[in-house]
């Protein structure tokens, strides 16, 4: 009796937090739809007295509308790309790892398991990454969501405003729609402007349009200064093909940790995440490039670089050997001189 009682009470808990994560994004859509009405409506309809100023104002503001809420609309419902079949682990194979109660065993089953996969990060310890919830080695830049309960693919975060796991196959949309609500309010912003200066010396009679004209300078200006800070984060970390998991803790390779792993060069990098075709980038349609499980690193970069490549390999032994021998002789006469 208790047990069900504390299911019901567990799936009752779970059904309240799925509700309250969409208070974000129903609190977005409200004052976006607010927006809406205050710029069509109050500004340009009641406010705005130039036919042709009508005009242009709705045509450049509805079709920066459609991109923003286009944007917006893709990063909610583009679902998180979790990693294949072949990184969880067999039936056969999770119960001997889970039968087996010496770690070190443990992380060599792990070892032997990781060589069939491209997988090259590890833990801060060297260990094979892997998720104990989701019963699977991790593929590289993939993590474990928690409010999601899923392992994601090159997770960069969870975004409460959208209600959703922003990863590999949603992180141009977010990005796109960072740059479109910048331009949004930044578009707002200046065309409300004159009228606020209208209002505020009284030059426009005082009607129920100057409040939404008012608070409508306010809320853009407002979100415009926290979404530029936002947009500029993440370009930041696009130009050094970053997350925002990866920018707070560094990545740890087979060779050890290396902050630059990923970075393959400023225009490599966008295209990591818009993809070769310019056309798109300004678009939200197509995901990223690659399947989300592997990805180009510096080192093979440099390795495959034709340059890097022609170049004469060291002896490691012997030139090193008659090296350091001609130099020990050498310090020896120069001190009995």
């Amino acid at each position: 009796m208790r047990r069900g009682w504390k299911m019901a009470l567990s799936g009752g808990l779970r059904c309240c937090r799925r509700v309250l994560s969409w208070v974000p994004v129903l609190v977005i859509v409200l004052v976006v739809l607010w927006s809406y009405y205050a710029y069509v409506f109050e500004l340009c309809l009641v406010t705005v007295l130039s036919t042709a100023e009508k005009v242009i104002y709705l045509i450049l503001y509805h079709a920066i509308f459609v991109f923003f809420a286009w944007t917006y609309w893709k990063s909610i419902f583009t679902l998180p790309q979790q990693p294949n079949q072949k990184f969880h682990l067999s039936y056969t194979d999770k119960e001997r790892y889970e039968n087996e109660e010496r770690p070190e065993i443990q992380k060599q089953m792990l070892i032997d398991m990781a060589k069939k996969l491209p997988v090259y990060t590890r833990t801060g310890s060297g260990a094979v990454r892997f998720c104990d919830r989701c019963h699977l080695i991790k593929p590289d830049r993939c993590h474990h969501c928690s409010v999601c309960a899923m392992c994601v693919l090159k997770m960069d975060h969870h975004c409460p405003w959208v209600n959703n796991c922003i990863g590999f196959s949603n992180y141009k949309f977010f990005l796109q729609f960072l740059a479109y609500s910048v331009l949004y309010c930044l578009y707002i912003a200046t065309t409300v402007f004159s009228y606020f200066i209208k209002y505020w010396r009284g030059e426009l009679p005082s009607v129920r349009s100057k409040f939404h004209v008012l608070f409508l300078l306010f809320v853009a200006c407002m979100f415009f200064v926290s979404l530029v800070i936002l947009f500029g984060y993440h370009c930041w970390l696009v130009s050094r093909n970053k997350t925002t998991l990866e920018a707070f803790c560094t990545p740890v390779f087979t060779s050890g940790p290396e902050k630059n792993g990923f970075n393959l060069g400023f225009i490599k990098n966008i295209q990591q995440v818009f993809g070769d075709n310019k056309k798109l980038w300004l678009i939200p349609i197509g995901a990223s490039p690659g399947d989300g499980h592997s990805f180009p690193m510096r080192s093979m970069n440099e390795s495959q670089n034709p340059l890097l490549a022609n170049e004469e390999p060291w002896e490691d032994n012997e030139d090193d050997n008659q090296v350091s021998t001609v130099i020990t002789s050498h310090l020896l006469e120069t001190q009995k001189k």
